[in-house]
């Protein structure tokens, strides 16, 4: 757990998220934050690790100016980079066209954690 709490290994963002990598960092993180909730029950660095935890959740959920929840919250991304979702329903045929056009998803995946930020926080809503 030290390598993720401030002070530790991990990486912060100018508004606070753990940064553990480029690509899909919201994954890691969110995943930690769960595993600190089960520790806290367990009694272990109770009020740290969930102070900690939902804190990061709250990132997540638009604390830091902005949902990475699809369909939640403020302005949620829309773009997921997921190749269903983008593709129109049937009987149209789902080709690379739906994947690469610039449109919002045809398909919502309500509740869907997107990788989420680069390290300064930034975030485009691009496939």
């Amino acid at each position: 757990f030290s390598q993720w709490l401030p002070g530790g290994s991990v990486y912060y963002t100018p508004k606070g998220l753990a940064f553990r990598s480029e690509w899909g960092t919201l994954r890691y993180t969110a995943n930690m934050a769960f595993i600190s909730l089960v520790a806290a029950d367990d009694n272990i660095q109770t009020s740290n690790l969930r102070h900690w935890a939902r804190r990061q959740i709250h990132y997540m959920l638009g604390d830091s100016g902005r949902s990475y929840v699809i369909g939640y919250g403020y302005d949620p991304p829309t773009r997921p980079h997921h190749a269903s979702s983008s593709c129109r329903s049937p009987p149209h045929p789902c080709t690379w066209h739906d994947y690469t056009k610039s449109e919002p998803n045809s398909h919502i995946l309500f509740g869907a954690l997107v990788g989420g930020p680069s390290s300064d926080d930034s975030y485009v809503d691009v496939r």
